[in-house]
């Protein structure tokens, strides 16, 4: 049975037994607090929390899901893969226990021919609380499964909690006996591995309340108000029973990528055991990194950025560690693209940005091991005149700074005869982990706050009441003050406050619109200067700011009033980036989506996915388009409706956010541009007046950005143009429109002469060649020929002489030349080599090395030449005896 096939049945059978069917949320999680989606359950966390209200009171999906922390572990085990797709369904005060149980059995043993999966009962295993007496005898007395196939487990070993005070619940796992050639008989518990007694689902069951503790160490303190179920079954591991494979890499949506490097590389998979470790990592990775591109992430040095760079990194280095060194990538995408399509469609829809995207990535790899491969010589030179140990500082250094995994380091050292110290380079590594474990509890500690915003919402009765799209001041209610993150009764000039209302016209910032400011008054005289909003929990308006004059107290009347003009500004900042979005789409296709955004006063930045430049003569008619379209007055209207319905008339959503069943839609011109938005606009387009685009650049691979001025931030830009264009006019003593074609002239002028004086230069150092081939030492087995140029204009003066010099010298004569000279007061030395120098053992790179040292710098570079520099250019002389002394 095909995967896409299994992932069908699945939502098939949910969807006839009343659940709704939720489609598949982003990789990129819509938790701010984890990078990626994680788990099937991430988009139902606040149901399952109670935080906000299901939609539904049940609801079924196979969600796509990124784990990376596992990653060394990809390849070696038939479990661990960084994506998979995570089956699951859910309850939210609907069904329990006993429904859940069923609808798994039901799905599980249901014939083929009745759309299940049609596995044998009997083989079936189960894995549960042993203080469940529900599950157990539902199992045994309801469905009748076997006692002896049900084994009971200590709470801390079949449990799940968010990690911190809140929701907790037992599980029940159910696993499938692939039989005794997966190991020995005994039941789940018995099989450590799961090789044998493979856990295919799990049913958690929230009903407890958990109190403090780490891990499992914690205490339930009470039940739950709402009991939830939250299943997960792993598509992947259904798949490989069914399509009766060893491991998920063999399956239909991920082997063919491993077929594909076999006729690449020549080798078998089966053949080796390290080869095929090699070959599941590039199957996986490179999967991984189709779906994460699909879903808009790019390359980068941190973040999601950066765990796709690494997915990329390490397939290219797998598939040279199986003897091939071409650029392979795109064409592995590909094929796992076309295995991928039948349950994601949209893959080939994405395909050639897609493509793009990870060959520019692989090829950056290729250039950055390339410059690494120069740092690794340096390092094994060192260690080839000392213990013979590259030290774990710098394989370290090369991992982190140069992207060269500790398996490539390691391989090239031995292909040199050299070890590598491994455990001083472990060492740095869990340094390097321990830092980003810390890091990442601190960013857990922003769930306390939470917690106090989301008590201060359920006292309030639900979310602030937002009057901003047609109120600029308004009265309201102070529900909560607090100060260093503690709710406060009142609160007296002069302190920093957090105040929040019942009702406000201020806006919050989200969605790439700023906050708005404004202040805050109450009746007693009390009032508060508002420097920003915004909004820790969803529909919570926290308004950050200062108590300038009196006092504030929680249940006064306020009165609100935000900066209008800011506010009209920033307006026109959002209407003109939803226009601007919809010329990109005309000008450059439907793929230009937007990847971010900044909407300030009378400025935006607006990012976008593109795979190049955009040339300058678009990004004009770009401009030209938005003025063209702002000049026609065009209304802009907002409305609200069901999510569907928006997306039916054609409205864009963006990549990446949340939306509820009922959105706002912002109307540019009727049906020219519509999008999902909840921010504020202008009434009509000819309110913004004048976007000027001052330039389009990148910002990350396949990721563009457009920076523009606004309304009066365009026309004072406009106006220092014309100012500036008036003035040049007048250095040249031409007319405005005779610019161009002066200042071309001008330049051409400038580089003739700069060729003149480069020529002169360049004659003036040839003049002295004879010289310098006059001056030849005999140093032990070598001719050394040096020359000390004085001062010159760069490091390539110095380079030319030495190459001239070098190429006047017969190959067969064993010629060392050293040229020294000193640029904008740093010395700048180039050593070459002859042939015979070469084979007599002079190494042009290890030679400038040493030279550099003495004058307190470093070099290096290939044997036949090699340049380096340092800091004290009165130290050459003693530099070029150091060199002497180590060819004699």
């Amino acid at each position: 049975m095909r995967t896409a096939e299994i992932r069908r049945r699945w939502l098939d059978y949910f969807e006839k037994n009343n659940h709704h069917i939720a489609p598949s949320v982003p990789l990129v999680s819509p938790d701010p607090s984890i990078l990626f989606t994680v788990a099937g359950m991430v988009p139902f966390i606040p149901y399952i929390l109670g935080t906000e209200p299901a939609p539904w009171p049940r609801a079924a999906s196979v969600q796509k899901c990124i784990r990376t922390n596992d990653i060394d572990n990809v390849g070696k085990t038939t479990r661990h893969g960084t994506f998979f797709q995570m089956n699951g369904n859910f309850s939210f005060g609907d069904y329990f226990k006993e429904g859940a149980i069923d609808l798994a059995w039901g799905l599980l043993t249901s014939p083929v021919a009745e759309g299940g999966y049609g596995l044998d009962g009997d083989r079936l295993w189960m894995t549960i609380w042993e203080e469940d007496e529900v599950s157990y005898d539902h199992w045994t007395r309801v469905v009748g499964l076997p006692a002896d196939h049900i084994q009971k487990l200590p709470f801390k070993d079949i449990s799940w909690s968010t990690g911190q005070p809140g929701p907790a619940g037992s599980c029940c796992e159910i696993h499938y006996d692939r039989g005794p050639a997966y190991g020995p008989d005994g039941g789940p518990a018995a099989d450590a591995q799961g090789d044998r007694f493979l856990e295919i689902w799990n049913l958690v069951f929230d009903e407890f309340v958990r109190g403090e503790g780490e891990g499992h160490d914690f205490e339930l303190v009470g039940k739950l108000d709402q009991t939830a179920i939250d299943t997960g079954a792993g598509l992947e591991r259904i798949a490989y029973l069914l399509q009766g494979k060893a491991n998920m890499y063999e399956i239909d949506e991920v082997f063919p990528v491993i077929a594909a490097t076999e006729e690449i590389t020549g080798k078998k998979y089966g053949a080796d055991a390290q080869d095929d470790v090699r070959m599941r990592v590039v199957a996986d990775h490179v999967r991984s990194a189709l779906m994460l591109i699909g879903d808009g992430v790019r390359p980068g040095n941190d973040g999601r950025g950066y765990v796709l760079r690494r997915l990329i990194r390490r397939a290219v280095r797998s598939v040279r560690l199986l003897g091939v060194d071409e650029a392979v990538l795109t064409g592995l995408v590909t094929v796992s693209k076309d295995a991928m399509s039948e349950s994601y469609p949209e893959l080939e829809a994405d395909a050639d940005q897609i493509l793009q995207v990870a060959g520019e990535e692989e090829a950056a790899f290729r250039r950055t091991l390339a410059a690494g491969t120069q740092i690794f010589d340096l390092a094994a030179s060192t260690a080839s005149k000392g213990n013979r140990i590259v030290s774990g500082e710098d394989a370290f250094a090369l991992h982190d700074t140069y992207g060269f995994p500790i398996d490539l380091t390691l391989e090239m050292a031995s292909e040199q005869g050299l070890a590598v110290d491994e455990a001083e380079f472990r060492r740095l590594m869990q340094e390097q982990r321990d830092r980003a474990r810390a890091d990442a509890r601190s960013k857990k500690t922003g769930h306390v706050d939470a917690a106090v915003y989301h008590g201060i919402l359920d006292e309030n009765g639900g979310p602030t009441r937002f009057l901003g799209y047609t109120e600029s001041a308004a009265e309201g209610r102070i529900v909560a003050l607090l100060v260093d993150g503690v709710p406060v009764p009142a609160a007296t000039a002069p302190a920093e406050v957090d105040v929040i209302l019942d009702q406000t016209p201020f806006w919050a910032e989200m969605g790439g619109q700023l906050a708005d400011r404004g202040t805050i008054g109450v009746e007693g005289g009390g009032l508060v200067r508002v420097d920003d909003v915004q909004a820790p929990v969803k529909g919570l308006h926290v308004h950050r700011g200062t108590v300038s004059e009196g006092t504030i107290a929680v249940g006064e009347r306020a009165f609100s009033q935000i900066d209008v003009d800011r506010r009209g500004q920033i307006a026109r900042s959002h209407t003109s980036t939803h226009m601007i979005h919809k010329v990109l789409h005309e000008f450059l296709g439907e793929q230009a989506t937007q990847a971010g955004s900044e909407n300030s006063p009378s400025r935006l930045r607006f990012d976008f996915r593109h795979g190049q430049q955009v040339p300058a003569d678009v990004v004009a008619g770009i401009e030209g388009r938005v003025n063209d379209r702002l000049r026609e007055n065009l209304e802009v209207t907002d409305e609200v409706m069901d999510l569907e319905e928006a997306r039916a008339a054609g409205a864009m959503a963006l990549f990446g956010e949340k939306y509820g069943k009922r959105v706002r839609v912002v109307s540019i011109g009727g049906d020219w541009s519509k999008e999902l938005c909840a921010g504020t606009h202008v009434g009509e387009t000819g309110e913004i007046g004048l976007v000027s685009i001052l330039g389009e650049s990148s910002i990350g691979s396949g990721v563009r950005r457009v920076d523009a001025l606004v309304g009066e931030g365009a026309y004072a830009y406009g106006a220092k143009e014309h100012a500036l264009v008036s003035q040049l006019a007048g250095i040249v003593g031409a007319r405005p429109d005779e610019l161009p074609e002066r200042i071309d002239a001008v330049l051409a002028r400038l580089k003739s002469a700069e060729k003149e004086i480069a020529a002169l230069r360049r004659e003036k150092l040839s003049a002295g060649v004879g010289d310098i081939l006059g001056g030849r030492r005999r140093v032990g087995r070598f001719d050394v020929y040096w020359a000390g140029l004085g001062e010159v204009a760069s490091g390539d003066d110095v380079r030319t002489v030495a190459t001239d010099v070098r190429g006047r010298i017969d190959d067969s004569d064993p010629a060392v030349v050293v040229v020294g000279g000193t640029v904008n007061g740093r010395p700048s030395v180039v050593v070459a080599t002859t042939s015979a120098a070469r084979q007599a053992g002079a190494r042009a790179g290890r030679l400038v090395a040493s030279f550099s040292k003495t004058l307190g710098g470093g070099g290096g570079g290939r044997d036949d030449i090699a340049q380096g520099g340092g800091q004290d250019p009165s130290r050459l002389l003693e530099a070029l005896k150091t060199l002497e002394a180590e060819l004699g």
